[in-house]
C-alpha cells in the first residue's frame, strides 16, 4: 500500500497531458495501417474502422512536430476518411459522406499493446491478445497462446511448461482453458513443454484473472477463451511452417461466396524421424529423474499431433453459425531391457483430447443479439508398464484418466441505453470422471477406482453501467445447481473502474467462484512417473467443492507511450485437497482438505522510446496453507508460493525485422527440507519451510518478415530464439519419490530448468 500510496503521489505532477501537445511523427511510402498504430502509441489514443477502408493503401507524412488534430488534419487530406473523436480518446474512422451514427460501439482499451503490440487490457479488467498482430515476445518466435499470458502480470510457470500456470497464487487445475466454447484438459505436448495448440490457428483469446463475467463458472483463478477466425476468406489461403520440434499447414477456403468458408490446420512433431538440439533439451528436463534419462539403451519413441477444422456459415447479416472441431494427441513408447533376466520392459502412454463445438449467434435487432453453443470434450489418458520375458507378458499395471464433458448454453445480450447493457445466459453441463490404477499379473487386481458424474444448470446475469464522467460499473451474479451433489452455489461478481481524469483511473473488483474438478496425485506409484496427476469430481464428502473469494484494488496510469499498472488483491480458497504423504504422517496417507490464503500485489510499467518498447513488471505473491492433521495443524507456504517475480523486457522493431531481450528473476518455490537418519531420509522440519535457490534465465527473439515478389502474395517470415542464453542450471523443485509403504525407502528427486535452448521457425504464407 505505502508503495502505491508514493507512486500515486510522484504521478500527480504530471496529470495535465493534453492532446495538443505536440510530438514528432513522420511516415514514407508506410501501410494506413501501420501507420494508424503509430498514431495511436504516439498519442495514447484508439481507431475503429473496418478493415476494408485503411486495405492497400499507403501513405507518406514528412517529419516532423504535430499534435493530434494536425495529424488526424492531413491524414484526412490524404486518404479521404473522416475521424470523429469520441471521448477525446476514441477516434471512429469513416468514409467522407458516411454517417457514423450507426458505427458499433467502441471495446474500450485501458493500456494498448500492453507487453507488446497484439496485446491488450480492456475496460473490463480483460486482457485481449491478437495472435496474428502480435509483436515478438523473448524466447518466441511464434505468437504461442499459453507462453504469451506467461508474460503478463501475476502468471508464473514455475515448472516452464506451457499450461501449468499459477495465476494470483492459485493451482494450475484452477486455469479454464477454452477453445471456440470447447473445454480442453490436455496439458501440451511433449508433457507440457508444447502449447497443445496451433500458435498459428487461434484468432482472438481472451484472458481473464479478476473481476470474471458470469458466464465463465468452473474455474477458481483464471479463464483462458479462445476464438478461431470467423470471417469467411473471399480467396484461397494457405500457409506452412518448421520449427524445431514440428512442422504445420493452415489452409482457408471459400466455398460459397462470402456466405460459407472453411479453416483448417495440422500440426505434426517429426522428432520420431529426427531428433533436433532443439527437442533433445526439451527431452532432457522432461525426462529427468526418469528411468528414460538413466538407460541409454532404451528406445524412446515419443510423437504428437492437432489439428483442428472450422466451418463458418454467415447466410445474412443477422446469422452466424460455426461448426468446430479439434484433437490434441501425444504418444510415447519407451522400450527398455534387462540383460541379466532376459526381461523387457515397455511403457506406452497415450493422451488425447478431442472436442466438438456448434454455435448460432442471431441478431435479432440493432439491441438484441442471441448466442446458442453446444460443446462435447473427450480427454483420455492410458498409461501401460509392461514387463516381458522371452516374449511373455508377466505383468501390466495400467492407469486410466478419461473426461466426457458436454453442455448446451444459450446467452441473450441487450443495449438498452448507451449506459445500460445488460446480459442474460442459461447454461447446462454434464461431466463423467473416472480413474482406474489396475496392477495385472496372474490375476488382475484393481488397486484404486473411481467415476462421478456431475450435471449442473446455471443461469446468469450481468448489469454494465458506463459512463465516462461519472464512473464504470459491471456486476453480474451466477447461480449454479449440481444435481448429483444436491448443491446450489450462488456466486456474485463485481468490477468497478472511475476515471480520475484522462490518465488515471483506479480500478476494484469482486468475486466469489466454486470449483467441482480438480486435479489429485496419484494414490499409486507408477514406475515412469509422468503425467501422474488424474483429475476426479467433488463427491460432496471427503472431496467438497471447492470455493474461492477474490478481490482486488488498484490503479491505471497512462501517458505519452508510458502506462503503470498497480493491483493489490486478496484470495481465500476453502476445501482445496491434498494427498497427505507417507513420509510425514505415515499412519494416515488419505486426502486432506483445508484452506489457503494468498495475498499479492502486480506492478506494471511500460514504456516506448524511438522504436524500442520496454517494459518491466514485479510479482508479490505470498500463499499459505492450512490442513487439518497436517504440518501440527500449523499454516505454511503453499507450493504456489512465490514471494517475489520480476520480468524485464527491450524490443525493438525496425521495418520487418523484430528483436527482443527478456529476463526473469524470481526467488525459489518452497520444499520440505529433509534430513538423513539412520534408516533413511527423516522430516522433522514441518512442511515447506525450505527455499529454492534463485531462479532466473535470459531469453531473446528475432523475427524478419519478406516478400519474395511485388507481383505475387507469396511471403515468407524466419526467426531464431534461444531460452536460457547464459544456460543458468535452476532448481526448479525438491520433491520426495516412494514410501508406498512404510518399508519403502524415500528417494529425493531434483528437477532443473530447461539448458540454453535455440529454436528456429521458418513460414511460408500466399
Amino acid at each position: 500500500m505505502r508503495l502505491i500510496y508514493i507512486l500515486v503521489l510522484m504521478l500527480l505532477p504530471t496529470l495535465a497531458f493534453s492532446q495538443e501537445e505536440a510530438f514528432y511523427i513522420g511516415f514514407k511510402d508506410t501501410e494506413l495501417k501501420k501507420a494508424l498504430e503509430e498514431v495511436e502509441k504516439t498519442y495514447d489514443v484508439l481507431f475503429s474502422y473496418k478493415d476494408n477502408y485503411v486495405s492497400n493503401k499507403t501513405i507518406s507524412l514528412s517529419p516532423k512536430e504535430r499534435t493530434l488534430s494536425e495529424v488526424l488534419t492531413e491524414l484526412k487530406s490524404l486518404t479521404n476518411l473522416n475521424f470523429e473523436i469520441l471521448e477525446k480518446r476514441y477516434i471512429i474512422i469513416s468514409l467522407s459522406g458516411e454517417d457514423t451514427l450507426d458505427t458499433e460501439e467502441l471495446d474500450r482499451v485501458l493500456i494498448k499493446s500492453y507487453i507488446a503490440r497484439g496485446i491488450e487490457k480492456k475496460q473490463d479488467g480483460s486482457f485481449k491478445l491478437y495472435p496474428s498482430q502480435l509483436g515478438i515476445l523473448p524466447g518466441l518466435t511464434e505468437s504461442d497462446v499459453l507462453e504469451s499470458i506467461q508474460l503478463l502480470p501475476g502468471v508464473l510457470s514455475p515448472n516452464e511448461t506451457a499450461s501449468g500456470l499459477f495465476v494470483r497464487g492459485g493451482y494450475a487445475d484452477q486455469n479454464r482453458l477454452i477453445w471456440d466454447g470447447i473445454n480442453l484438459y490436455h496439458k501440451g505436448h511433449l508433457f507440457g513443454m508444447i502449447s497443445p495448440l496451433n500458435p498459428n490457428v487461434a484468432s482472438e483469446i481472451t484472458f481473464i484473472n479478476k473481476g470474471t463475467n458470469p458466464r465463465y463458472g468452473e474455474r477458481l483463478s483464471s479463464v483462458t477463451d479462445i476464438s478461431s477466425k470467423r470471417s469467411i476468406s473471399e480467396s484461397f489461403k494457405a500457409e506452412i511452417g518448421l520449427n524445431g520440434i514440428n512442422t504445420d499447414a493452415i489452409i482457408e477456403l471459400p466455398i460459397i461466396d462470402k456466405k460459407l468458408g472453411i479453416k483448417a490446420s495440422l500440426r505434426r512433431s517429426y522428432t520420431d524421424l529426427f531428433e533436433t538440439f532443439t527437442f533433445n533439451q526439451l527431452a532432457d528436463k522432461v525426462f529427468e529423474s526418469t528411468k528414460i534419462s538413466q538407460d541409454n539403451s532404451g528406445d524412446n519413441n515419443f510423437s504428437f499431433m492437432d489439428y483442428n477444422v472450422k466451418l463458418n456459415y454467415k447466410p445474412n447479416d443477422s446469422n452466424y453459425i460455426y461448426a468446430s472441431m479439434i484433437s490434441i494427441d501425444n504418444q510415447l513408447d519407451y522400450i527398455s531391457k534387462d540383460n541379466t533376466t532376459n526381461r523387457e520392459f515397455n511403457d506406452e502412454l497415450d493422451i488425447n483430447n478431442v472436442g466438438y463445438g456448434l454455435g448460432w449467434n442471431h441478431t435479432l435487432n440493432n439491441r438484441l443479439n442471441l448466442n446458442t453453443q453446444l460443446f462435447f470434450s473427450d480427454y483420455k489418458l492410458n498409461y501401460n508398464f509392461i514387463t516381458s520375458e522371452n516374449g511373455e507378458q508377466l505383468s501390466d499395471f495400467e492407469k486410466q484418466n478419461a473426461i466426457y464433458d458436454s453442455g448446451i448454453s444459450t446467452e441473450l445480450y441487450y443495449d438498452a441505453s448507451s449506459h445500460f447493457k445488460y446480459t442474460f445466459g442459461y447454461q447446462y453441463t454434464l461431466k463423467d470422471v473416472s480413474y482406474i490404477f489396475v496392477n495385472t499379473e496372474d490375476l488382475r487386481f484393481i488397486l484404486d477406482t473411481e467415476q462421478q458424474i456431475i450435471q449442473s444448470h446455471s443461469t446468469y446475469g450481468n448489469v454494465d453501467y458506463k459512463n465516462s464522467e461519472l464512473i464504470d460499473i459491471s456486476f453480474g451474479l451466477r447461480s449454479a445447481y449440481f444435481k448429483e451433489l444436491d448443491a446450489v452455489r450462488i456466486e456474485p461478481r463485481l468490477l468497478i473502474l472511475k476515471a480520475l481524469n484522462n490518465n488515471i483511473k483506479l480500478q476494484a473488483s469482486a468475486e466469489i467462484k466454486n470449483q467441482i474438478l480438480s486435479e489429485i496425485d496419484e494414490t499409486v506409484f507408477s514406475d515412469l512417473s509422468l503425467e501422474n496427476r488424474v483429475w476426479r469430481l467433488a463427491n460432496g464428502n471427503d472431496f467438497p467443492i471447492i470455493n474461492s473469494q477474490h478481490g482486488s484494488l488498484g490503479f491505471i496510469y497512462t501517458k505519452s507511450g508510458f502506462s503503470l499498472d498497480a493491483d493489490m488483491y486478496y484470495k481465500k480458497q476453502k476445501n482445496i485437497s491434498a494427498l497427505s504423504l507417507g513420509f510425514l504422517n505415515p499412519e494416515n496417507t488419505g486426502f486432506k482438505t483445508g484452506n489457503q490464503n494468498i495475498f499479492g500485489a502486480d506492478i506494471f510499467l511500460k514504456k516506448r522510446f524511438d522504436g524500442f518498447n520496454s517494459w518491466i513488471s514485479y510479482s508479490f505473491n505470498q500463499a499459505k496453507s492450512k490442513f487439518e492433521n497436517l504440518n501440527d495443524n500449523k499454516s505454511f507456504n503453499s507450493r504456489t508460493n512465490i514471494t517475489h517475480a520480476v520480468s524485464a523486457a527491450l524490443s525493438y522493431n525496425l521495418n520487418e525485422f523484430q528483436v527482443a531481450l527478456g529476463w526473469k528473476w524470481q526467488t525459489g518455490r518452497p520444499y520440505t527440507i529433509a534430513d538423513e537418519g539412520a534408516d533413511g531420509l527423516i522430516f522433522n522440519n514441518g512442511i515447506n519451510t525450505g527455499e529454492l535457490p534463485v531462479y532466473h534465465r535470459l531469453d531473446l527473439s528475432s523475427t524478419y518478415s519478406f516478400k519474395f515478389s511485388k507481383k505475387n502474395k507469396l511471403r515468407g517470415k524466419v526467426g531464431l530464439s534461444i531460452r536460457n542464453l547464459y544456460n543458468r542450471a535452476n532448481i526448479i523443485s525438491r520433491e520426495y519419490r516412494g514410501n508406498n509403504s512404510l518399508n519403502d525407502p524415500v528417494e529425493l528427486i531434483e528437477r532443473y530448468s530447461i539448458g540454453f535452448t535455440p529454436n528456429f521457425m521458418f513460414r511460408l504464407y500466399w
